[in-house]
């Protein structure tokens, strides 16, 4: 079986390239940028407006190949890639919780954006507290580290050669 998805906008930041990209949505907390959605995809965008904060899924275009032990940004140990989030990984599928600021025909300006310019959109997704929050008993090997979120930056380690 072979899986294929259509590009459906881009989505644009002041960040050039992923070295010093705040590597979540919350280290990032006022950064803006805009979400262009292609013509033919902008009747989709009826209604979003609704929302304080949309779900953002995209493709890492500038991921090297997905391995399935990597030494993600907050640790300096090998964890399992599906235990991470680095944007490595055999599907490199981002997905980041952003704060949608406005919409202008196509064009939603959003904030809170940890993303590269540039990256290519898949879907957008409304999201919802009562869906999307959970109560969390445990954090795994991120229970140690977490307090590092605010100052870890990208530094380039999975970026294609």
């Amino acid at each position: 079986m072979k899986i294929q998805y259509k590009q459906i906008g881009v989505i644009h930041s002041p960040f050039k390239e992923p070295k010093g990209v705040p590597i979540q949505p919350s280290a990032a907390r006022g950064v803006r940028g805009t979400v262009e959605v292609f013509a033919e995809y902008a009747p989709g965008l009826k209604d979003i407006e609704g929302f304080s904060h949309i779900i953002l899924i995209y493709h890492f275009h500038l991921a090297n190949h997905g391995k399935l032990f990597v030494r993600p940004y907050m640790d300096e140990e090998e964890h399992g890639i599906f235990a991470t989030r680095a944007p490595s990984r055999p599907n490199p599928i981002g997905l980041s919780v952003v704060r949608l600021i406005g919409i202008e025909g196509n064009v939603l300006h959003i904030e809170d954006v940890d993303i590269v310019d540039r990256t290519p959109l898949l879907d957008i997704k409304p999201y919802i507290p009562e869906f999307d929050i959970r109560t969390v008993e445990k954090k795994g090997w991120l229970e140690r580290n977490v307090h590092k979120l605010p100052e870890a930056r990208d530094d380039g380690r999975f970026v294609k050669d």
